[in-house]
């Protein structure tokens, strides 16, 4: 009898998950610590981790019926509807994004969807960036933090809004720095049983607009993916299932980068991170297995709800309004 990789994988967080749930029942003493909001009831240390693990559950369904990263509705809904600190909070969101991303990666550059040529010149910058944003993020004030947090998630829900996505863009024009770096490469489409060439442009505003990208994950905790997947299709003209793929390969790369800043500051918390990556993965098993039976137009709208009021709460909470 064999298992997957992504088999291991989650027995693996699972087992971790079960050790933390009952051997660190002091891990939620330092309340005044881990709670950004005092609060009058005396909830059992183990309610938070289970709760956690329920509601990323829920969570990881309703990303992939909406076809967007966990990370995105990680960070916001929990920081809006949780009473931890906003510190590690982001600091679970990079680790949410992370193990998603590293279980999809292996078997997207296997099937040639991934290309390192087009992934790793982005990742540089965006790594930068991200660490960056990380520094940034750790040394601001939380409510200034909430503030900012709350624009960018209104953003995001603009990007949802109104981006159209092109399955084959039309390159108009050959990209020079594309062609020093090789940045080109060949797939096979199986929907249409034929290779598909495929080759960037407009190389100099993708450098710019990951760097803000990378910024951004680092600095909130948010998974790029959201933003990633807009600027290789539609602005650099790659086909839209090699973006996707090289998306999620990307993720890897940048928030790893800004992960580190947040475990050496202590920002990354296991009884916290741990039961979130687990319900996250297995809710997207789920919700892989529902994709076929549900509409997404009306889950991906229930998401941009979702985020709108989690990006206004956010904004309230920031100015001490709720």
């Amino acid at each position: 009898m064999t298992f997957s990789k992504k088999t291991i994988l989650l027995g693996f967080f699972l087992i971790l998950f079960i050790f933390l749930f009952f051997l660190t029942p002091h891990a939620f003493a330092a309340k005044d610590i881990i709670l950004a909001e005092e609060t009058s009831l005396k909830i059992p240390w183990w309610i938070w981790p289970l709760s956690l693990f329920v509601f990323c559950f829920g969570l990881g369904i309703i990303a992939v019926l909406a076809g967007v990263g966990g990370g995105v509705l990680f960070v916001p809904i929990l920081g809006t509807f949780f009473p931890f600190h906003m510190d590690f909070v982001r600091g679970a969101g990079l680790m949410v994004a992370l193990a998603g991303s590293l279980s999809a990666g292996p078997g997207l550059l296997m099937r040639n969807l991934a290309s390192l040529r087009l992934c790793m010149p982005m990742a540089l910058i965006a790594s930068i960036s991200s660490i960056m944003g990380a520094m940034v993020g750790l040394a601001l004030p939380q409510n200034i933090v909430r503030i900012a947090l709350g624009l960018v998630i209104l953003a995001i829900c603009f990007v949802l809004l109104t981006s159209k996505r092109s399955e084959f863009p039309e390159i108009t024009k050959r990209d020079k720095i594309a062609q020093i770096l090789g940045i080109h490469g060949i797939y096979y489409e199986i929907t249409q049983r034929r290779n598909i060439n495929w080759q960037i442009q407009n190389s100099h505003i993708g450098f710019i607009l990951f760097f803000l990208v990378g910024f951004i994950a680092g600095m909130f905790g948010l998974g790029a993916g959201w933003a990633n997947v807009a600027v290789f299709n539609l602005v650099l003209g790659a086909p839209l299932k090699i973006s996707v793929a090289s998306s999620n390969f990307l993720l890897s790369i940048t928030d790893t980068s800004a992960a580190w800043i947040y475990l050496n500051n202590g920002a990354v918390l296991p009884i916290i991170a741990v039961p979130s990556v687990v319900g996250m993965m297995l809710g997207s098993q789920v919700g892989v297995r529902l994709l076929a039976r549900t509409k997404p137009r009306i889950v991906r709208w229930l998401v941009i709800i979702l985020l709108s009021l989690s990006g206004l709460m956010s904004i309230l909470k920031g100015f001490s309004v709720i």
